[in-house]
């Protein structure tokens, strides 16, 4: 028999999980010190233009 569920309580539950990994996200980014945060945007530029040097042009 399958097993009964609050979907009030559930909805409740998925919302307190949504909110933990959002304020992980936040810790991370605003926890970050200076040069952390530089090299971490140094790395997203470098990929950005690895990424760029490898596009194809249309015919």
């Amino acid at each position: 028999m399958a097993e009964i569920v609050n979907l009030r309580q559930a909805r409740k539950a998925k919302q307190r999980a949504d909110a933990a990994s959002q304020a992980d996200a936040n810790r991370a980014r605003h926890g970050a010190s200076t040069a952390e945060r530089r090299l971490a945007k140094d790395e997203a530029d470098r990929l950005a233009r690895t990424v760029d040097g490898a596009r194809r042009e249309p015919d």
